[in-house]
Formats: C-alpha cells, sequence, structure tokens
C-alpha cells in the first residue's frame, strides 16, 4: 500500500503531498432526498482541448448517501498528482488525513482522520477536471444511519432421514447430504460441483460435489455464520476457490469474502471499504485483480412517495470494487443517488427495512461498465464504471427496452451479459415474490436488440416438476452450450444439454437451499492438511476408514498396519470409492492410510492411530 501522510510537516515528500484542510465553505443541508449540485468557483469551467481526461471520484458529486467513514477515492490519476486535496464538513470542520496510493498506481484514496458527521455536507476542492465536477470542487451528503443490521434467528432446516453425511474418519463433519434424482447422466466425468448449503440441518458451508454426487470438500462455518457462492474463479495466476461468509437476516449478509488456494488456504480476505460489511450477494474477480462486491447500508429517507414515512428505513444497495492488496475502494454506486424508491415492486407498509431495491447480482460487461440486478425492482441496469450513471434498465418501471412476449421478469437473480453485438442476457427468473408473478420458476436468455431497444426470449429452462423459489438461483452458461440452473430456495440443481435436455437432476435430501450452484471441470484440489483415518474392530478383524478432505487426486488408499504403532507394514491397496472409503483388514492394533494417485505415487499419509 502507498501511504503518504497527510501532516504538518517534516519530510520532503510530506510536504509535497500535504494536504491543506483550510475552510471550505459550504451551504447548509438541504432537505432529505434533495440533489445536491457541485460546488463551483469563480470564472469558466470549461477545460482547454489539452485538458487532461477526467478523474472519476467516489462519493460522487451529489451523492446523498455516504457513509460516516468514506473514504474520498479519485481514479486515473497517480497518486503523486494529489498535491492539493482540501476536505470540509459543514458541522465537523476541516479534515485532515493521508493519500493512500491504489497498487495499480492508477489512483488515490483520501482516507479522513476523523468520520464525517451524519447529516452534514463535505465539501472537496482538488487541482482536478473531475468526472461530474470540471471545476475540481464538489458536494456530498453524509447519510443519517441507525446502525448495522443485527443476525436474524437461524432457520434450520427440518430433519429428514438420511439428510446429512457422517463419517467416522471425520466425526466433525456433518454437511448436507445430496442425491441425484434424474437426467442422463451425460456430463463430464471431471466436473465438480460447487455449492453453499445453507439451513443445515446440522452444518452450512462451502461444499464441492464430483459428477457422481459424493463429497469432494466441506467447509463447516462457525458459529451460526452461512456462507454463499462458492465458485472458481482466477487470482493472481491461479485457480482459487472464492465465497463468502457471515451472518444474515431479512435477506441481508454481514461479512467478508474469502479467497483460498487448491491446498483449501486462505490467501485473502475482502472486505467492504467505508465501514460497511460486505453481502453475500456477488464476489466477483475482475481480470485486473479488483474484486466487486456489494454491500446494504440503512439509511433515514423521506419515502412518503410511496405510502412510507419521512424518516423510514431504507436499505441503500451498494456496489464496490476493492483492490485487494490495499483494502481500498475503486468504485462506489448507491441505488438511492440513481433509483428512485417509487421505482420498486415492493410495498413499504409494515416494513420496518424497506428494501426498495435488493442488489442481488453484479457483472462486468466487456466494455468495463457493469451490470446491475435488482430483485425489488424487478430490473437491471447498466452502470457507467466511471460516473456511476444508469446507461440503460432492463425490465421494471422504467425499462429502456420494450419486453416482448414472455421476457417480462419478476424478483430476478443472476443477470449476466453474454456475447457482443446484439447482446444475449441470461437470468434466475424467480417470479415467486410474493406476490406470486409466474407459475414456476425458470432459468431465462433474453437477446437484446440495442438498436431498437427490444428483448425477446431465446430460451426457457423450467423443472419438472414445476419449482417456485422466493429468492436465491442463478443459471451458469457452461462449455458447450449447457447450463447449470440453482433452484434458489428450492434444493434442487438440474444441469441442462444446449438443447435443453436434462443431463442431471439433483438435489439436497432435506430442503437446505443454495444461494447459488455451480459446475466446474478439472478443478484439482491437493489439501494441506494430511489425511485422516479411523479403525475399528469387528468380529472378521479390522475395519479401517480413510478420507482426504478436498482431494481430487486420490485414486488408492494404502493401508499400513501391525501391533506396533512405529512398525507396521503393508496389508492392503484398495480404490477409493468415495468421501471415505471403508476397508477390511484383519484384526491390527495400529493403522495408517496412504493416499496415491491413479499412477499409483504417493500423495500423502495420515498419522498412525490404533484401533478401537
Amino acid at each position: 500500500m502507498r501511504v503518504l501522510r497527510i501532516a504538518g510537516g517534516a519530510t520532503l515528500l510530506g510536504a509535497l503531498l500535504a494536504v491543506l484542510c483550510w475552510p471550505i465553505r459550504a451551504g447548509p443541508p438541504s432537505s432529505s432526498g434533495a440533489v445536491l449540485t457541485p460546488a463551483t468557483t469563480t470564472g469558466t469551467t470549461t477545460k482547454p482541448p489539452s485538458a487532461p481526461p477526467a478523474v472519476s471520484v467516489f462519493p460522487i458529486p451529489g451523492s446523498q448517501v455516504a457513509p460516516r467513514g468514506a473514504q474520498i477515492v479519485f481514479r486515473g490519476v497517480s497518486p503523486y498528482a494529489l498535491t492539493s486535496v482540501q476536505v470540509s464538513g459543514s458541522m465537523s470542520g476541516n479534515h485532515a488525513g493521508q493519500i493512500q496510493g491504489d497498487s495499480d498506481g492508477n489512483g488515490a484514496s483520501f482516507v479522513p482522520s476523523q468520520p464525517f458527521t451524519p447529516g452534514e455536507i463535505v465539501t472537496v476542492s482538488t487541482s482536478l477536471n473531475l468526472v461530474g465536477a470540471p471545476s475540481g470542487s464538489y458536494q456530498f451528503r453524509v447519510a443519517n444511519a441507525p446502525g448495522p443490521i443485527p443476525p436474524g434467528p437461524s432457520q434450520d432446516a427440518a430433519r429428514r432421514s438420511g439428510d446429512v453425511w457422517s463419517f467416522h474418519s471425520r466425526p466433525d463433519l456433518h454437511p448436507a447430504s445430496s442425491q441425484i434424482v434424474g437426467g442422463s447422466g451425460a456430463i463430464p466425468p471431471d466436473q465438480d460441483l460447487f455449492l453453499t448449503p445453507q439451513y443445515g440441518p446440522l452444518q452450512d458451508g462451502p461444499m464441492i460435489l464430483d459428477a457422481n454426487g459424493k463429497l469432494v470438500y466441506f467447509k463447516p462455518m462457525p458459529g451460526r455464520d452461512v456462507a454463499a457462492d462458492l465458485r472458481v474463479q482466477d487470482y493472481l495466476g491461479q485457480r482459487v476457490l472464492t465465497w463468502w461468509q457471515g451472518y444474515t437476516n431479512a435477506g441481508v449478509g454481514l461479512g467478508q469474502d474469502e479467497i483460498y488456494n487448491s491446498s483449501y488456504q486462505e490467501m485473502a480476505q475482502v472486505h467492504a471499504a467505508d465501514g460497511l460489511s460486505a453481502d453475500l450477494h456477488e464476489f466477483l474477480l475482475t481480470p485486473q485483480g479488483t474484486a466487486l462486491i456489494v454491500a446494504y447500508y440503512p439509511v433515514y429517507w423521506d419515502s412518503r412517495a410511496v405510502g412510507g414515512k419521512r424518516n423510514q428505513i431504507v436499505l441503500d444497495s451498494v456496489v464496490q470494487e476493492i483492490d485487494i492488496p490495499t483494502g481500498l475502494e475503486l468504485f462506489q454506486w448507491d441505488s438511492l443517488d440513481h433509483v428512485p424508491v417509487q421505482d420498486s415492486e415492493v410495498t413499504v407498509k409494515h416494513s420496518f427495512l424497506f428494501d426498495y431495491f435488493h442488489v442481488n447480482s453484479v457483472d462486468l460487461d466487456s466494455d468495463g461498465n457493469l451490470i446491475v440486478s435488482a430483485r425489488n425492482t424487478w430490473a437491471a441496469y447498466k452502470i457507467n464504471h466511471s460516473s456511476g450513471a444508469v446507461m440503460w434498465t432492463l425490465g421494471g418501471k422504467q425499462s429502456s427496452f420494450r419486453m416482448g412476449p414472455g421476457a417480462s421478469f419478476a424478483f430476478q437473480h443472476d443477470v449476466r451479459l453474454r456475447g457482443s453485438g446484439d447482446r444475449q442476457v441470461s437470468l434466475f427468473d424467480d417470479g415467486a415474490g410474493p406476490p406470486t408473478i409466474h407459475h414456476q420458476s425458470r432459468g431465462l436468455m433474453l437477446r437484446l436488440n440495442l438498436q431498437h431497444k427490444t428483448a425477446s426470449v431465446v430460451s426457457v429452462r423450467e423443472h419438472s416438476p414445476p419449482l417456485r423459489a422466493r429468492f436465491q438461483g442463478n443459471v451458469q452458461q457452461l462449455p458447450g452450450g449447457g447450463e447449470l440452473i440453482g433452484w434458489g430456495q428450492q434444493p434442487y440443481f438440474t444441469e441442462f444439454g444446449p438443447a435443453g435436455r436434462v443431463l442431471m437432476d439433483a438435489r439436497f435430501v432435506a430442503n437446505t437451499s443454495s444461494y447459488r450452484a455451480y459446475a466446474y471441470t478439472a478443478w484439482t484440489g491437493q489439501p494441506s492438511q494430511p489425511p485422516a483415518v479411523a479403525a475399528t474392530d469387528s468380529r472378521k478383524g479390522t475395519i479401517v476408514y480413510a478420507s482426504w478432505n478436498g482431494s481430487t487426486q486420490t485414486a488408492f488408499w494404502q493401508v499400513m498396519s501391525g501391533t506396533r504403532k512405529g512398525l507396521l507394514f503393508l496389508r492392503k491397496l484398495v480404490r477409493k470409492t468415495g468421501f471415505e472409503t471403508p476397508i477390511d483388514i484383519p484384526r491390527a492394533r495400529w493403522i495408517r492410510v496412504e493416499a496415491l494417485d491413479a499412477q499409483g505415487n504417493q500423495l500423502a499419509g495420515s498419522a498412525a492411530v490404533p484401533a478401537r
């Protein structure tokens, strides 16, 4: 992290990069919900043709919902060009702070030494040509906020026979069990499924299943934490596992995002900036090595236009881009700055937290702009990555596109833009509300005609028997043209071929759900922890139980046994049969197992344990 300390003083570098916090005159706060205009200086604001490119700044000029802990982000400028940044709050006065450089050298943030005061107007003055404030000076308002959302009650699924897997060698693991219930089975043998079972019945956490539906990996969450959105992504030139973990309440998550390597060791944690908490709905790593995440920020907002109160608690849906090495914010988008509460399809009445927007996916378009899905406006938005402006809206009350027959959707999740030219959009159309809009949920592919602004149906994927999901769900496009659909609230996940034929239909035994479901081929996991072994005596001898949580390369188990711990001999070689392989051997007092790959190479060995 580049940290350029702003202080009165002593070093040449400090003097060069000092922040001059002289008083900045700010007008009185406007009424709640009003739009602030960028501050101006005397003289023309027109830049000559040779002016440098505009610098993106966040919070954006005129923002109404900046958090108290907001950093002031400048993107598209060298940190060493920020020679004069003046920050003043209308209540808190002048602010000193630090200039902290982004890891790519293409931006920096002014991080105030003290938080701002709720309700005040902050004036930022620079010598830069800013997006939305070419004069270099602008204002934003600090939101009045009631505080973070507390943890919600636990919601474990009702117990059913066989609803969890249990293992002799790993008595600490009790993941939700699943079974394949249909399909032709024509899926790649090296394909693994990546899930995050929620609602127990006993444990929640990231889970990997093989092509036969057998457990490969499970990591139980601590306490009442849950996990969401386990998938394989690329980071620092290697394939990694990523997921979100934390607590939830009212459909909102508060936690952090995790990056693990193929040995299941933590590489990085990603936290939301500005004092917010990362939400479960999105964690997308970009080709630039940054992270797109979301957060929910409860603020007091005038909602009388939709039948609410003047000081209604409304959830501002926040999209942030995070610089992983430094933890700095690179971009922020707030729904309340761009989409009015009147666009919501849900009612404010009897709602303690008015979740009018409910962001649930963020995708990166090929042109560098963002696609944001909002469950509760029934719409997706293309967002300018430099200014935060809405470029177009798909669906909802203010659609930029004319929706063709069958193209309208409701309470959707996981909106992803595909292809180039006339674009295709995939999404999971929940449709179940409340209120119920569609008779069943579906995977939906739309074609967008960008010239004529029309949206038409390309394909529809539905489950048999019909399912209705009130929340969650996703559609993953697979190599070769197939799709994997996670049915959200419903305990199913289904793989379709290119023509819509069901190749695999699976479900959790209990009514456990997974926020999303993914399939990836050739995931290679070699755990840093050794294999596990347990042994029990039987009438005929000893039963050995061998497992290695997360190993994808183990093909055989080699059993060593003997009467003394330090003197063990090869007893048996067997093929691995699942997460845990039971192996019968003659009676023995001490047992050790070794994992071998398909070529017979030793991968790792367990500790020696006594038979019980």
